[in-house]
């Protein structure tokens, strides 16, 4: 039977699940309905543009650019912060139900993932009739919308869903790439950024036809090996499966885009141990630790910079990350205004593997280590019962003097 892939995509969703969690909060506008966005700071307008509604990309909006040129565009413009721990809740439901459907399934993002349905498609009338099926359901059981794309290769799925949405089924098989696909700009080729886009219209390589045709030769002399990918991309040729046994990771990271330009020690600080407590929270539910500690900071200008350790002893305390984190991070910034700030952990062991201490540490960092094991093994499962806010740090609450 010829391989049947389905790439899953929910249309705008930070957009689409910050606007159904203010209808069931009561809010009586819908986001989806007006121009607005997610993203950046309301008082400030710093930031850049996560998502955006149909409304406000009429007025020429797009995902990325910073808010302050988005409200050039749109001066009655809605912006709304993101809420990232509600979106993995959405994208978990999501995800959750899909697999009930079938359970060859690979995430790729929060919002999107691909499908093998290759071994239940027996049981629909056709595939385009299940994927209906399963985008009306999302709708009916969540609110919000999906496009589907379906092909016998993973690439053409992809680039499938992103045809005309929202709320869309859309096929390409590889017997359709000369109908639907070539005659598309080479900018709508899946991996075709703008520096390639550039290249290519250089060499009056205008539409993925043209690339399609184009001797490889000539594109890997331009984009190197990127340039092979982008020619077989063109023309249908994709060897990858879905792979929905995840394999074992090599690391445990967390970033997250700033609503607003950091430029206080402090605040980045308070950003980092909120990081520090998901990277070790995360490497404590799959019983690892980190030998490395890796800090990225992505300042406004958009240059990113990062500075990493080994760690004496693999660590999965959140405060032996944030400190390592912290003094990564004093020695990497620059005081420049912050867009992004990320850790990363890797060289990842079993939190059972026997840790070799020197003398001088057995008789003080033993009791130490073990103290701070039970009270972040305490914490886990109380935010694991209760939810992360059921016990919040401190130094993340607001202060009296500060506003609300």
């Amino acid at each position: 039977m010829e391989q049947i892939i389905f790439h899953i995509d929910v249309n705008s969703a930070y957009l689409s699940w910050t606007a159904l969690e203010r209808l069931a909060a009561g809010d009586s506008v819908d986001l989806r309905l007006i121009p607005s966005i997610i993203g950046g700071d309301i008082s400030r307008r710093h930031g850049v543009v996560l998502a955006k509604s149909i409304p406000a990309k009429a007025y020429g909006i797009v995902t990325g650019e910073p808010v302050v040129n988005a409200v050039h565009k749109c001066p009655h413009l809605t912006i709304v912060p993101p809420s990232h721990e509600m979106y993995e809740k959405k994208s978990r439901a999501l995800m959750q139900y899909l697999s009930g459907i079938c359970p060859e399934i690979e995430q790729a993002s929060i919002d999107e993932c691909y499908m093998d349905f290759t071994s239940v498609a027996h049981l629909y009338p056709s595939p385009e009739s299940a994927a209906t099926t399963i985008k009306d359901e999302i709708f009916s059981r969540f609110g919000f919308t999906v496009n589907i794309g379906i092909s016998d290769k993973k690439v053409l799925a992809k680039m499938a869903s992103d045809f005309k949405k929202p709320n869309l089924v859309h096929t390409l098989y590889s017997y359709e790439i000369r109908k639907k696909l070539w005659p598309l700009p080479v900018s709508s080729l899946f991996m075709c950024g703008h520096s390639s886009v550039d290249t290519l219209k250089k060499l009056g390589i205008i539409t993925i036809g043209d690339l399609a045709e184009t001797n490889p030769d000539i594109l890997s002399s331009h984009l190197k090996s990127h340039g092979t990918l982008l020619w077989n991309y063109a023309n249908g040729i994709d060897d990858s499966v879905v792979i929905h046994q995840p394999a074992k990771r090599k690391g445990v990271g967390n970033s997250t885009t700033l609503s607003h330009d950091v430029i206080d020690r402090i605040e980045a600080a308070r950003i980092l141990l909120s990081l520090a407590e998901s990277v070790s929270a995360s490497l404590r539910s799959s019983h690892e630790a980190a030998g490395l500690v890796c800090v990225e900071i992505k300042y406004s200008s958009f240059k990113s910079v990062s500075h990493q350790t080994v760690l004496d002893t693999p660590s999965a305390s959140t405060d032996v990350i944030y400190q390592v984190a912290l003094s990564l991070f004093d020695a990497l910034w620059d005081s420049t205004p912050i867009r992004l700030l990320g850790i990363r952990t890797s060289k990842l062991v079993s939190a059972d593997e026997p840790v070799q201490l020197s003398l001088f540490d057995l008789a003080a960092a033993v009791p130490e280590n073990e103290k701070q094991k039970k009270l972040d093994a305490a914490l886990d499962s109380i935010r694991n019962k209760y939810g992360r806010e059921a016990v919040v740090r401190g130094s993340f609450l607001r202060s009296p003097d500060k506003d609300s």
